[in-house]
């Protein structure tokens, strides 16, 4: 339970004459979970239990360009948003396993929700590493409101008394029509392009336009977002510098080991684990399709190339949970030490993490293209998945590529100093 001053702090309780405290605005469901926290296995269960109904509205989610709010309300009220939330303010602070495996199982039911059941969930870790005032100011009178964003550097942010004046343009706001505040990357004007902060404002402030006109992931909603000289406060700011320092002011009033982790390492994975339980779906649904599919006379179940495809596919799915499973294991073990993960483990985490989406790509598309001309119908649910994975694969946290050059210099004596890390 939360420390009785801090109730008081939060405005969430009075005192009548005769010295009782009066607990005020905070829901039966809150109470429950402080005194029972669910396990990961809890979380894991009320997910799967989401499965069929995501499997049931991806199509018409896609076609509306939008996950149903129905959906997501049935995840908040399942608490599967509260991950990463910080105990003080309702939240269960299961850290990156519990989150991996939540976001695997939804994306076994539609990629384009596990998608952004990520980057919503990672924003209530990134509120608990800023000066406490910003997780007043958002969850202060609801500890279930949702945060948006994009992080990449969209706009300027000139310096005004008291804070910031930010305008700009921002795209890939994935899942923002349900969120009520929003992160948005910026420079400081005048740093040369040295001071890169995320900043936190509230929805009315930014204006969500069109412009998420993709051949996957549409469910996203990934709009874009504009501000025009839009005032955010001090502590509604965050440098960059302080999470790839792991120096961040909320350190001070939530002390977990989450939140002792370098910030976008912990985001990259947030963006690739959907990829990993889309591939197992796409798997699910090609042995289902391949018993019945006959091709020039021969069963697709009993074709040698079909078993090789759903064989590589599910020895990469382990292959990669493993890995993820191992890093995330040693990532808390730094962090439960309150010792900074090593810039080479970084670099190696981040490589690896990036990797996945393009493998879980190449998995599926031998399935696709074994799958043969039946395979391309919509009403076999297979191209959808696999227009969602190479969408997917387009993230900035994906590119692999870029992130292996990176590594391999300062494997080769370099000094690379990238703060997306």
């Amino acid at each position: 339970m939360r420390e009785i001053d801090e109730f008081s702090q939060n405005g969430n309780c009075t005192f009548n004459g005769c010295g009782v405290i009066i607990v005020e605005s905070i829901s039966p469901l809150a109470i429950a979970d402080e005194l029972a926290a669910p396990t990961v296995e809890d979380l894991v269960a009320r997910a799967r239990a989401l499965v069929p109904l995501l499997k049931e509205r991806a199509a018409e989610d896609e076609k509306n360009g939008l996950v149903n709010p129905d959906t997501v309300r049935r995840m908040k009220e399942a608490g599967l948003f509260r991950v990463f939330q910080a105990r003080r303010w309702d939240g269960y602070e299961l850290g990156q396993r519990a989150f991996a495996e939540v976001q695997m199982t939804l994306a076994e039911g539609d990629m384009s929700v596990a998608w952004i059941f990520g980057v919503i969930s990672l924003h209530s870790l990134h509120i608990c590493l800023m000066e406490d005032q910003a997780a007043q100011d958002v969850w202060g009178e609801d500890s279930s409101v949702l945060i948006a964003s994009p992080y990449m550097p969209g706009g300027i942010a000139k310096p005004v008394p008291g804070g910031y004046e930010i305008s700009g343009r921002w795209a890939y706001s994935s899942g923002c029509d349900h969120c009520e505040w929003t992160f948005l990357g910026g420079i400081v004007d005048g740093t040369d392009g040295q001071d890169l902060r995320s900043f936190l404002l509230p929805r009315a402030d930014a204006k969500i336009v069109g412009g998420w006109d993709v051949p996957g992931l549409q469910a996203t909603g990934s709009q874009d977002i504009v501000v025009e000289k839009a005032f955010v406060p001090e502590h509604r700011t965050h440098k960059f510098i302080d999470g790839y320092n792991c120096q961040n002011p909320g350190r001070f009033v939530n002390p977990g080991a989450i939140y002792r982790s370098p910030f976008m390492l912990v985001f990259m994975r947030g963006i690739t684990n959907s990829q990993i339980g889309a591939l197992q779906a796409m798997v699910d649904l090609f042995k289902e399709y391949a018993r019945e599919k006959v091709f020039v006379g021969t069963r697709t179940g009993r074709d040698p190339d079909a078993h090789y495809a759903v064989a590589m596919a599910t020895a990469g799915i382990a292959e990669m949970k493993n890995t993820l499973f191992a890093n995330l294991q040693t990532m808390a073990e730094y962090a439960e030490r309150n010792e900074p993960l090593p810039m080479e483990m970084r670099h190696l985490f981040r490589l690896q993490s990036a990797a996945v989406a393009d493998r879980c790509v190449r998995l599926a598309e031998d399935m696709m293209t074994i799958a043969g001309g039946g395979g391309v119908y919509e009403k076999t649910s297979i191209p959808r998945i696999y227009r969602n994975m190479r969408c997917g694969r387009q993230h900035a946290a994906a590119q692999f590529r870029m992130y292996a050059r990176t590594f391999g210099d300062l494997l080769m004596g370099g000094a690379p100093v990238d703060l997306m890390l």
